[in-house]
């Protein structure tokens, strides 16, 4: 591809050594030497990134990402940098075979939120959206888990994220063996967003999410907001105290902490109304 285009690559002579060390490396990852992080390489990333050929997108990916630097932190990951204005239009000019979409996916995590906020976060939420991410696709990564939480936490993101990252959130939360990261703080402007949105699904995952990590008591929401903001979600979805109550007997048993007894309380509060109303 680079010899035939060769009349608009200026170093075009490296770039084709530079594929032939991630082609060689691709075949064999007990070739273990570290890629140096040139021009020459950004330079190949655009080449094969405007070249809309997947497999050869999908090759330089597997190899920044996969291999004996994946466990040893190498130069690799620096490099993939350079793909993120690349990587959030991807979706926009190629299909997706489900070997590029893993690859994307292990690039996403490897590059974290932070990377894409220069390409512009709705861009990057658009290309999540794209992706349809599952627990099975991160394994329970709690690096997921704190990835999607500044995405939710950004300017766009109780607006644009999908509701499925919402739950994934949940589950991820639920599953990992470590907490999210006790430097995010919570943002009562979701809150807010949400029930005046009347957004009661994303709500519902909202809750869940802030019981798990900013519980009253440690600094985050207060109990009497927390309260209101519940029973109005019970009002709305009576079904939602049983599922967050599933969530959390969830959460307890794999963490090995106790639900709250405040969760509890305004849990009975909720069935107690629902009783009422019913009368």
């Amino acid at each position: 591809m680079i010899c035939k285009n060769h009349q608009s690559c200026g170093g075009w002579k490296r770039l084709v050594l530079v594929s032939l060390e991630i082609g060689f490396r691709h075949l064999n990852f007990q070739w273990t030497q570290i890629l140096a992080h040139t021009e020459h390489h950004r330079e190949l990333v655009d080449v094969v990134f405007k070249s809309k050929k997947t497999e050869a997108i999908a090759d330089l990916l597997h190899a920044w990402t996969v291999g004996p630097s994946y466990y040893s932190g190498g130069q690799e990951f620096a490099l993939l940098d350079a793909c993120t204005k690349h990587l959030v239009g991807l979706h926009g000019l190629v299909s997706f075979s489900p070997r590029l979409r893993h690859l994307v996916i292990r690039s996403v995590r490897l590059i974290g939120y932070k990377g894409f906020e220069e390409v512009g976060v709705e861009r990057f939420i658009s290309l999540l959206n794209h992706l349809h991410v599952t627990v099975e696709d991160v394994d329970r990564d709690f690096r997921w888990a704190n990835l999607l939480l500044d995405t939710l936490q950004s300017s766009e993101g109780p607006q644009r994220l999908s509701h499925w990252y919402w739950e994934l959130l949940v589950k991820l939360e639920i599953s990992v063996s470590q907490s999210l990261r006790p430097d995010v703080a919570y943002s009562p402007r979701i809150t807010t967003y949400l029930t005046k949105a009347q957004e009661w699904c994303n709500l519902e995952c909202w809750m869940g999410i802030v019981w798990m990590v900013w519980p009253p008591g440690t600094g985050g929401i207060t109990k009497e907001v927390l309260d209101y903001t519940m029973l109005l979600l019970f009002r709305q979805r009576p079904g939602a105290a049983q599922k967050l109550e599933q969530w959390m007997e969830g959460w307890s048993q794999n963490r090995g902490e106790d639900v709250p007894v405040s969760f509890q309380q305004i849990c009975r509060q909720a069935y107690e109304a629902a009783r009422q109303d019913s009368q």
